[in-house]
């Protein structure tokens, strides 16, 4: 069994996979990393564990890892199954390298576009050839309401809530529109626009709030939750054969 651990800035994802098989995932906040993880993996025979941290771990809460399991600390050094042409690839995300170590594990031969809504929107694209070319960054759904409401000086902070209607009527619901429509019509636009130079076989979103915009985007989109769990699943096994 391995253990997959993925780092935000506040919340932590872990899950057990037994091959490619997901058994069992579990969220939680940073700050009780040691707690949480010890008491999640002791009812699981695990024998060895990578982790993916775009936050900051202790040297404790890393311990309390590596101590136990051998261990894969992911980084632009580690082995993938895929060729990196970004031209600065120290800086790459390690999420967005175990996005497309996914698409390059389950759809081989096949361009492909991978959206990560989370805290930030990433686009990445890897062509038929297993060559990660790069993408775009923006601000996610949270960051564009947050900024409405620290930047000026009488917007509320809202909740993300879907638009009934493109004409928001009252403020809140202007906010709405703005921030969620927004949204929606740029990943349609730069979903059109990789699919008019590349050719696109196939696109996935995911990230938390993927589920939450796959509502109202058109049909041939993947919404996949577990992709990049399922990515460093494949990168641990990938690293260690």
């Amino acid at each position: 069994m391995q253990l997959i651990i993925d780092v935000g800035n506040t919340r932590v994802k872990a899950a057990v996979f037994e091959k490619d098989l997901l058994l069992e995932k579990h969220a939680f906040l940073l700050s009780n990393f040691i707690d949480e993880i010890t008491q999640f993996v002791q009812k699981f025979h695990i024998k060895k564990a990578i982790v993916s941290s775009v936050g900051r771990l202790s040297e404790a809460q890393l311990c309390a890892v590596t101590s136990l399991y051998d261990t894969v600390l992911l980084s632009h050094k580690t082995t993938v199954p895929f060729t990196n042409d970004y031209h600065t690839p120290e800086t790459l995300g390690v999420d967005r390298i175990a996005l497309v170590a996914a698409f390059a594990q389950q759809y081989p031969g096949k361009n492909g576009l991978i959206i990560d809504a989370g805290t930030c929107i990433t686009f990445d694209f890897i062509d038929f050839k297993a060559s990660y070319k790069g993408g775009s960054i923006s601000p996610g759904l949270r960051l564009r309401y947050e900024s409405l409401h620290n930047l000026t000086a009488n917007l509320p902070l809202l909740e993300k809530s879907m638009p009934e209607n493109i004409i928001g009527s009252s403020t809140e619901a202007a906010i709405h529109s703005g921030v969620v429509n927004g949204v929606l019509q740029e990943i349609e636009g730069v979903i059109n626009e990789y699919r008019a130079q590349y050719f696109n076989d196939i696109v996935i979103i995911t990230g938390g709030d993927a589920q939450f915009l796959a509502k109202r985007l058109k049909n041939g989109i993947f919404a996949n939750s577990n992709f990049l769990l399922e990515g460093l699943n494949f990168i641990l096994t990938y690293s260690n054969d």
